[in-house]
């Protein structure tokens, strides 16, 4: 178990969860900076207790810190896009984290009128707690139970974002950044009520972009893995990627893709050229390259997405 005092007040999965909202209007001096069509942007957070298992087996209950983001001018109910960040193979790195926002891609996907749930997992940034994802060493990585720990946060958000009366629980999208971008196929192959689609950015794991550019940890395990969650996701995915990945390079991540379609998942591939030194942040440093595709994908699963 985590401890800690707020640790000590959890129950068991059946509890009342009291979650405690903070609205926070963005500050008029950042509202002069954005354009107009965000004028209108709420954030909130509010404390969700999750419980999770790890690679170990060692059962962890903990209250994570979820960040959401809504445009008022955009009508309610609102349908849920939960976006899950990366990973940071560093303790200090996981710290840093801090409170997980996303700040202009949730502001994007807002004014396409979703109610935007940014997730702090177990492990990063005011969250905290145990690295609930460690996947052991580079040369015996044992990738599912991580992914699964991740899920298994990415379902209990959703629950929470369905039971608010302004979002529509009929039509949620899980979307994610590298880790974060296989996390959200790993919940496209629950298949929870209400999901209809899942965007994977950059998404794997295992990558090391200084000591082994272009070349993760126990690719094979990983070609597994999606194909495991292949078999059994059933709900249209897409998947963004570059050529320039320092992290899993230009081939691995077709080779995913290829091996999650072959056992009957369903997906669209895309891959950018070069963007900068490192494409893997293209999620983050180059959002007019990614913006155009996910719109289109989005509107073919019947969503109204503004020019």
């Amino acid at each position: 178990m985590a401890h800690g005092r707020g640790d000590r007040r959890l129950s068991a999965r059946g509890r009342r969860v009291n979650v405690r909202l903070r609205r926070v209007l963005l500050a008029a001096v950042a509202l002069a900076a954005l354009p107009a069509a965000q004028a209108a942007l709420v954030e909130e957070s509010f404390e969700l207790p999750v419980d999770v298992v790890d690679a170990y087996r060692k059962q962890i209950s903990r209250t994570i810190v979820v960040t959401v983001f809504v445009d008022d001018e955009t009508p309610a109910p609102r349908p849920v896009l939960v976006l899950n960040h990366g990973r940071s193979g560093s303790p200090s790195g996981r710290a840093a984290v801090g409170r997980s926002r996303y700040p202009e891609a949730s502001a994007w996907f807002a004014r396409q009128g979703f109610a935007v749930a940014v997730p702090t997992r177990i492990g990063y940034g005011v969250t905290g707690g145990e690295d609930v994802e460690d996947t052991g060493a580079c040369q015996r990585k044992n990738y599912p139970p991580g992914y699964a720990a991740a899920a298994e946060q990415v379902l209990a958000v959703l629950k929470a974002m369905h039971a608010r009366p302004d979002v529509a629980p009929e039509r949620a999208v899980i979307a994610g950044q590298s880790y974060g971008g296989a996390t959200a196929i790993a919940v496209a192959a629950r298949q929870p009520a209400g999901m209809v689609a899942a965007i994977n950015f950059a998404g794997g794991g295992g990558g090391n972009p200084q000591g082994s550019p272009r070349r993760p940890c126990m690719p094979h395990q990983l070609e597994r893995l999606f194909a495991g969650y292949g078999e059994t996701a059933r709900l249209p995915t897409l998947w963004v990627y570059t050529e320039n990945d320092l992290y899993f390079g230009a081939t691995h991540p077709r080779r995913w893709f290829e091996a999650f379609r072959a056992a009957g998942g369903q997906g669209e591939f895309v891959q950018f050229p070069p963007h900068g030194n490192d494409g893997h942040m293209l999620f983050t440093a180059y959002p007019q390259a990614w913006q155009p595709v996910v719109a289109a994908f989005l509107r073919r699963q019947g969503f109204e997405i503004r020019e």
